[in-house]
């Protein structure tokens, strides 16, 4: 079993299709929110807001 990927980004909406091209997943959209991380429902990754980046607004 491989270990959760944690992936540390600059802002709080992201996108996630696996990473694996054709072998990845549906790309999915995922906000954060205030917590700072978020993790993929279909793969598993964690990503987290890295230290000093502000939270994106807006649409």
């Amino acid at each position: 079993m491989q270990a959760v990927e944690t992936i540390e980004v600059e802002n709080s909406k992201i996108a996630c299709d696996g990473g694996k091209g054709a072998l990845g997943h549906p790309r999915v959209f995922l906000n954060m929110g205030d917590k700072g991380q978020v993790e993929c429902p279909y793969c598993g990754r964690n990503y987290v807001l890295k230290a000093g980046a502000k939270a994106s607004g807006g649409h």
